[in-house]
């Protein structure tokens, strides 16, 4: 009757596990990015990403950065925001799957239904980061 709970503990144990593994998640794969960067600038040079020699490494920090803040929980705001950013950009440029041709549409809107999740959850993130 009358409880003032809000149901809003985002300090609790499933919310410091999910920043835990989609933090990680980002790390992991900017890392594998950095492991192959010849193929992470081949890759944004096919999709057309201006001086992708410059931008792909630094896509590949952003993530790293954003990665590792939410994982730890530093810099909440920063890496959170850098999340966001990331995902808006490389979302649409890098797996923009309506102009894939046939052989890789597939795989391309695979990609962005992927990207499309982590940035529904780096947006919750984000959100947290500022409460």
């Amino acid at each position: 009757m009358g409880s003032t709970s809000t149901n809003d503990d985002t300090d609790g144990p499933p919310s410091r596990i999910g920043r835990l593994l989609f933090g990680l998640g980002l790390a992991l794969q900017a890392s594998e990015d950095f492991r192959d960067m010849e193929d992470t600038v081949e890759y944004a040079e096919s999709a057309g990403v201006p001086m992708p020699d410059v931008a792909a490494p630094f896509a590949s920090g952003m993530m790293l950065f954003a990665g590792a803040g939410i994982a730890l929980w530093r810099l909440p705001r920063l890496a959170t925001g850098a999340a966001v950013t990331f995902l808006t950009v490389v979302t649409a440029t890098m797996h923009d799957f309506w102009n894939a041709d046939e052989d890789s549409r597939s795989g391309e809107r695979l990609a962005f239904f992927g990207n499309l999740a982590m940035f529904g959850a780096a947006l919750v993130f984000l959100r947290e980061a500022y409460k």
